[in-house]
């Protein structure tokens, strides 16, 4: 199995940053794409930033130029470096990975619990 440990969620002031962790653990044997996403009261699941294997990244209109996701593969750790925070980010932020594990090397997607990020004065 795999699991993702998430941290660094919090109450900022808008304006503020904050970066979010994931720790991805288990018989892993290789990371494919990795993905941060985000659920705000009464509304559907969006896709926030993701990040290939080899670095490429995309993400949201929403939080373009604000938000910057990276990762560290040795560590099996993905990172959300939040700026120019803003109420609306307000949201449970959750850690995606798509994985090769196990022995049969078989590919599975696996979710994080997720971490509150609340952007209030």
């Amino acid at each position: 199995q795999v699991q993702l440990v998430e941290s660094g969620g919090g109450l900022v002031q808008p304006g503020g940053s904050l970066t979010l962790s994931c720790v991805a653990s288990g018989s892993i044997f290789s990371i494919n794409h990795m993905a941060w996403y985000r659920q705000a009261p009464g509304k559907q699941r969006e896709l926030v930033a993701g990040i290939s294997s080899g670095g490429n990244t995309n993400y949201a209109d929403s939080v373009k130029d604000r938000f910057t996701i990276s990762r560290d593969n040795a560590k099996n750790t993905v990172y959300l470096r939040m700026n120019s925070l803003k109420p609306e980010d307000t949201a449970v932020y959750y850690c995606y990975a798509n994985t090769r594990h196990g022995s049969s090397r078989d590919w599975g997607d696996y979710w994080g619990q997720g971490t509150q990020v609340t952007v209030s004065s």
